[in-house]
């Protein structure tokens, strides 16, 4: 009697999906009980925008954490480094794969990609199959009565609260058949190889006190947040000093956990602590955000390189001088909170979401630069560098976007400050300097006494800077050019 032959080995590729559990695309891998090959490819081709450098640490040991879990389970990650449309049908046609599973992306160039990845594909003789997982409801589903996108967030949160729940997330696969990697496949590299962490001075102490990338940290992270933050949410999101968001953002960007997850887990917790109502539906409201600005760059996948409002593009935009954009950079701005929220950024890759609006609102307001500016910036340090979230929110803080904050609403550094970190603990937290000043200075040392700056050991234009630019003169400039665009 003839041996049976192996069957063909099916592929599951990676992308912001590095998670085991409620991963719909491993999940059908596995239940083709054939060999799997389980890959990742560092993309340099494809016309996909390059990963900054936080997000490349947070990669770097995201990929260690994936392939850990999957080698607990019996599998292996294969990293590919180039071109996946070159890579991946190469692949599939050396294994003689039968499939190739994947989860969906949204960006235009991604799906652009996968469609011709698609192609070549089944010209091998292998099926592709893909798999929602990153978003609560996917694009098409929800739309206007006229079958349009939305372009105002409530409206789509309500239309998108209206569908029925997400289902429960899918358990982890307990066992992996690994395939064999064929002879003649693309070669593979190490993790060290693709070059992610750090080359030179290494700036990421700070993110490695702050962190831990990968399924586990993410689990620890919702758990936490869970207990002793959603029920206190709603009141303390804002409050600078506190902490008290959720800090989940990277895990969802590289998808170590799915935003189904989050939900069922904040619905679990709701069930168990009444008391947390508020604070869940505000989190909810936030993911749905999330959900908004995919739906967006879904169907505007050029949202971070034009005005989503096309009247912006006669905005008089400065160049500022080289000194002032370095000085927003490096938190030296004179104005504490923008400087506290700049150095966040810098030391943790992280920056708190009201501080966010405060620095982006001072660099396109204050500084009157282009918010395309500020976007690449935090692409490049933030951990979680979103290709939905990040434009997005540039664009509302710019008033450029859909449903965006009013270009004229300018942002007082000071009095978001004795707001949103009334006792300085923010401020004293990032910017050391300051920290003996008192609460009602802190906010605004230019204005201290000569007497309690000498007391707090500080010197204005020398340990600390006076501020680049006047308040009320640059809200007056920024007001006059808006002024312009309206007309």
């Amino acid at each position: 009697m003839a041996k049976a032959r192996d069957p063909a080995p099916a592929i599951i590729w990676f992308r912001d999906d590095l998670r085991l559990a409620d991963n719909a695309a491993l999940r059908a891998a596995c239940e083709t009980r054939a060999p799997v090959f389980c890959i990742y490819v560092f993309e340099d081709g494809g016309g996909m925008r390059p990963l900054g450098a936080a997000s490349r640490w947070w990669l770097h040991h995201a990929l260690a954490a994936l392939s850990d879990g999957l080698a607990k389970i019996g599998g292996r990650l294969d990293l590919l480094r180039g071109d996946a449309e070159k890579l991946v049908p190469q692949l599939i046609t050396e294994a003689g794969a039968s499939a190739l599973f994947i989860t969906r992306r949204y960006g235009g160039a991604e799906i652009a990609l996968d469609r011709r990845i698609e192609v070549a594909a089944t010209s091998a003789g292998a099926r592709v199959e893909s798999f929602g997982g990153q978003l609560l409801r996917e694009p098409e589903a929800v739309a206007t009565k006229s079958g349009a996108y939305y372009r105002v967030y409530t409206p789509f949160w309500r239309a998108a609260s209206a569908l029925p729940d997400p289902g429960e997330p899918l358990d982890p696969p307990s066992a992996l058949s690994t395939a064999l990697y064929p002879g003649g496949g693309p070669a593979r590299a190490s993790l060290a190889a693709l070059g992610l962490l750090p080359q030179g001075p290494d700036w990421a102490e700070g993110f490695r006190r702050a962190w831990t990338p990968g399924e586990s940290g993410a689990q620890k992270r919702l758990s936490g947040f869970l207990a002793q933050g959603l029920a206190t949410y709603g009141a303390a999101r804002d409050e600078l000093g506190r902490g008290a968001t959720s800090r989940l953002s990277p895990h969802l960007r590289f998808g170590e956990i799915s935003p189904r997850q989050i939900f069922h887990g904040v619905r679990r917790q709701q069930a168990q602590q009444p008391e947390a109502e508020r604070g869940a539906d505000k989190f909810r409201a936030e993911l749905a955000w999330r959900e908004f600005n995919y739906h967006v760059l879904y169907h505007r996948p050029d949202v971070a390189t034009k005005n989503l409002q096309g009247r912006f593009d006669s905005l008089p935009w400065r160049d500022p001088p080289r000194a002032e954009l370095d000085a927003w950079r490096m938190g030296q701005t004179g104005y504490p909170l923008v400087d506290a929220a700049m150095r966040e950024l810098w030391t943790s890759g992280f920056m708190h979401n009201r501080a966010r609006m405060v620095a982006a609102s001072f660099l396109v307001k204050h500084l009157l630069c282009d918010w395309r500016v500020g976007e690449a910036w935090f692409w490049d340090t933030l951990c979680d560098a979103d290709p939905a979230n990040n434009p997005m929110n540039w664009q509302w803080a710019a008033g450029s976007g859909f449903d965006a904050a009013p270009f004229f609403r300018v942002f007082n550094p000071v009095l978001q400050g004795e707001k949103f970190d009334s006792t300085g603990a923010y401020v004293r937290r990032h910017v050391p300097e300051l920290a003996r000043l008192p609460e009602k200075w802190i906010h605004r040392p230019w204005e201290a006494p000569a007497h309690v700056l000498s007391a707090a050991r500080l010197k204005l234009g020398e340990t600390y800077p006076r501020p680049i630019v006047d308040h009320a003169s640059a809200r007056t400039r920024a007001l006059e050019a808006f002024a312009r665009i309206k007309r």
